[in-house]
């Protein structure tokens, strides 16, 4: 029991000692293709040690749909190696569109999960994906996956 503790500790110390700080402020573009909502405004906001929230704004304008959603997601962030973290987060959202004979608004539920790499410049790139379960007949009432890459400005 004595050096389970011990493990236990030391892997505990050896992942503090290596683990990148998160950034108080991010600010930048997520670009992917989630049901054509295809550029996102992203704001990152640091909470404590690992933790941290993300809002994310998208817009579509096209012949047949008018639309935008807001995103909110907690995420988990975990170094791997270096500069690069892992993290994992769940969240959710509302939206309005326009299709022409139908508008509306709708709700959906979100997970996230990526990669990112922290430059040592205020730099920071990731990939993620995204699965969103929506909750509207009308416009989104299935599962759409999305993957994206985001690019951000930390301060």
């Amino acid at each position: 029991m004595k050096t389970l503790t011990m493990l236990v500790t030391l892997v505990l110390i050896s992942f503090s000692i290596n683990a990148q700080d998160i950034s108080k402020n991010a600010l930048g573009l997520r670009i992917g293709d989630n049901n054509g909502f295809g550029g996102e405004i992203t704001y990152q906001r640091y909470l404590k040690e690992n933790n941290r929230l993300e809002f994310d704004l998208g817009w579509r304008d096209s012949n047949n749909v008018e639309a935008f959603k807001l995103t909110t997601l907690y995420q988990w962030v975990f170094p791997l190696d270096g500069s690069f973290n892992w993290y994992v987060g769940a969240g959710g959202g509302v939206g309005s569109f326009d299709a022409g004979l139908t508008d509306g608004t709708f709700l959906f539920a979100a997970g996230d999960i990526g990669i990112e790499y922290n430059f040592d410049i205020p730099l920071l790139l990731s990939l993620d994906f995204r699965p969103e379960l929506g909750f509207n007949d009308e416009f989104s009432d299935n599962v759409d996956f999305d993957i994206a890459l985001g690019i951000k400005y930390q301060f």
